[in-house]
């Protein structure tokens, strides 16, 4: 792991990203002038953590059709896996699944692999984008759930842990839905501490538990 991992440092480590990222997750296809109304911030530094985002694949954008006359402007949508597919996800999600693939060839598990190929390549990718962002996930694939404690950027942004939360949820979900596969966010497992975070998966052919 990297120092910038180590740090919790990735592309949702601003809380200002994190804010655009919970905005264009609520409602697709904004403009630049409308986030900068939304957020306060500068329109160029809006255009900055766009395209920070749009790099690490969390953002796509397209420019609008027009049939009347004007510039079309260009319209910025969280990437969801199905509307909104970002390429730079899908290159992400095609290299861990072949990465995951090699290591199961070269280290077979201890115990039986319970899970399909499908659902494998999902949590090839989830954790792989889980990784960049500066976790050290662990994995229970019986239990289907993804322990994220210590949460650095829980700790450095609590005053907006609801928003930081959802935003991270809704992040995994699309990897999961670009990656293809019968594996679902659930949710988070309650806990006290607000640090400790624990996803909760479901997977299509398994009766919920």
């Amino acid at each position: 792991m990297t120092t910038a991992q180590a740090t919790g440092y990735s592309a949702i480590s601003s809380y200002s990203r994190v804010e655009l990222m919970h905005l264009l997750q609520q409602r697709p296809q904004r403009t630049i002038a409308e986030l900068t109304e939304a957020t306060g911030l500068h329109a160029n530094t809006v255009r900055e953590h766009l395209q920070r985002l749009i790099d690490e694949g969390y953002v796509v954008a397209v420019t609008e059709r027009r049939t009347t006359r004007g510039r079309p402007r260009v319209l910025y949508s969280a990437a969801d896996g199905t509307a909104a597919s970002s390429p730079v996800q899908r290159r992400r999600v095609r290299a861990a699944a072949e990465r995951g693939d090699l290591m199961r060839r070269v280290m077979p598990a201890s115990t039986p692999i319970t899970l399909d190929t499908e659902a494998l390549h999902q949590l090839d990718a989830i954790v792989d984008d889980l990784v960049d962002s500066g976790f050290d996930p662990i994995v229970d694939e019986d239990d289907l759930s993804l322990e994220l404690t210590p949460c650095h950027q829980a700790q450095a942004q609590a005053e907006h842990l609801e928003v930081l939360c959802q935003v991270h949820l809704s992040i995994m979900q699309g990897v999961l839905t670009e990656a293809g596969g019968p594996l679902r966010v659930e949710g988070i497992r309650p806990s006290c501490d607000p640090t400790e975070c624990v996803v909760l998966l479901s997977h299509a052919g398994r009766p919920a538990q």
